[in-house]
């Protein structure tokens, strides 16, 4: 059974380009059951791990999703657009919106889990916000869910006595979010930085964003800072990579 195509890419490379270019071209329509591993065994003549790598590597791309005892399907759910320059405008949280509403058009997001703590400030971040020894930091953790997806979790860090006795330190913060009630402290956002990497994700992140194997997430972190220059959020973010297109559209 040859494991090598014509040339030097690999037999299981060439299967799923197949399958990829059958998924573009509508063969196979979102939801649809892909091959499975014994008909691509039968079509190409190749071992069963080629076939199973064949099929491994859709999943990774998020083009497909193993359903146990059922299969491989074509994935339905479509990557989020998120816009990175239009959701950070004054004119969404300034007017009570929520930075996603910039991304969302019709989609369903439901934030499902939310913590808020009051701890030490990470060795990494109290640097960043100009934190004393003593100092600590409000944690807000979130888990955000779109369509059924769990797509993101955020953890963000702000300085606890910045945002004491504000919504900031209960689970719904209100209309606008975090930067509005920033805002309402004298303490507005005028200016972000994000930072962007990318990893293969840990046990826990693989799990609370419900991961195919080989899937690597998008890390942003967030620095919001206010008109006197002052850190007053950091923003850790992971990402689902194969539910994400990350767009940054702005003027030359």
């Amino acid at each position: 059974m040859a494991t090598e195509g014509n040339g030097r890419q690999p037999k299981y490379q060439r299967i799923a380009n197949e399958l990829k270019e059958a998924i573009r071209s509508g063969t196979y329509a979102p939801g649809d059951r892909l091959p499975g591993e014994n008909d691509l065994m039968a079509q190409h003549e190749v071992a069963r791990m080629t076939a199973r790598q064949a099929l491994g590597v859709l999943q990774s791309e998020g083009l497909a999703e193993a359903r146990k005892g059922a299969g491989v399907f074509v994935r339905a759910f479509q990557p989020l657009r998120r816009r990175g320059i239009q959701r950070l405008s004054r004119e969404q949280w300034g007017s009570g919106r929520s930075v996603w509403s910039a991304d969302l058009g019709d989609r369903n997001l439901v934030v499902d889990q939310v913590q808020v703590t009051e701890e030490e400030a990470p060795d990494h971040v109290a640097p960043v916000l100009e934190l004393g020894e003593a100092e600590r930091v409000c944690v807000r953790r979130r888990r955000f869910v779109l369509d059924g997806k769990p797509v993101l979790i955020a953890t963000s860090y702000l300085p606890a006595s910045l945002v004491a006795d504000s919504a900031i330190t209960q689970v719904d913060t209100g209309p606008g979010g975090t930067y509005a009630r920033l805002a309402e402290l004298g303490h507005k956002p005028v200016h972000f930085r994000e930072e962007i990497r990318s990893r293969m994700p840990d046990q826990e992140e693989a799990t609370q964003l419900s991961l195919s194997m080989g899937t690597p997430v998008i890390l942003i972190c967030r620095t919001a800072f206010a008109e006197e220059g002052r850190a007053v959020e950091v923003n850790e973010m992971v990402l689902d990579s194969a539910s994400y297109v990350l767009e940054y559209d702005f003027d030359a």
